[in-house]
């Protein structure tokens, strides 16, 4: 499979993917653990079908310490007894920021008032900054027919 566009000579692309990742990166300074907001990528990246990212987000989660069992449970987080109630909090609103189509109003408000008992408001735009920055890198690589080659090492692109 070839990629219809590489995402880092075009012009146009290359500019837009600068300013997708500087915005991500604030994502980071406001107190939620990387595991966390990692486990979040890998999940909306499982959704949305984009295997380049669930393959780097994998290796990211391994690279930093996750154990197997908690990287292969993410997919089944609901039945999984291994995340905190945190990380559960955050995994719903990753689900329910991705499939916005799924619930009339978008984000249910239950979902949005869990999270709210685990994060802060800072805490709470990170999640939210994390959830459009990979589901913008989703569309990007799906869009343009990025080859998942399985080569991706830990701390490759930032």
């Amino acid at each position: 499979m070839d990629a219809r566009l590489d995402l880092f000579t075009n012009p146009v692309l290359g500019k837009f993917i600068k300013h997708v990742n500087a915005a991500a990166g604030v994502a980071t300074s406001a107190g939620v653990p990387l595991g966390t907001l990692e486990l979040m990528e890998l999940r909306i990246s499982q959704i949305n079908g984009c295997a380049v990212c669930v393959d780097m987000h994998a290796k990211e989660l391994a690279h930093h310490g996750e154990t197997t069992v908690r990287i292969n449970l993410v997919a089944t987080w609901r039945e999984a007894t291994v995340f905190t109630e945190a990380e559960r909090a955050a995994l719903a609103l990753a689900e329910a920021g991705t499939r916005l189509a799924d619930a009339a109003g978008g984000v249910p408000d239950e979902v949005w008032l869990e999270a709210t008992k685990h994060y802060d408001e800072e805490q709470l735009a990170a999640l939210v900054a994390v959830i459009a920055g990979i589901n913008t890198w989703n569309r990007l690589n799906i869009i343009t027919a990025q080859p998942a080659t399985g080569e991706y090492v830990p701390g490759q692109w930032g």
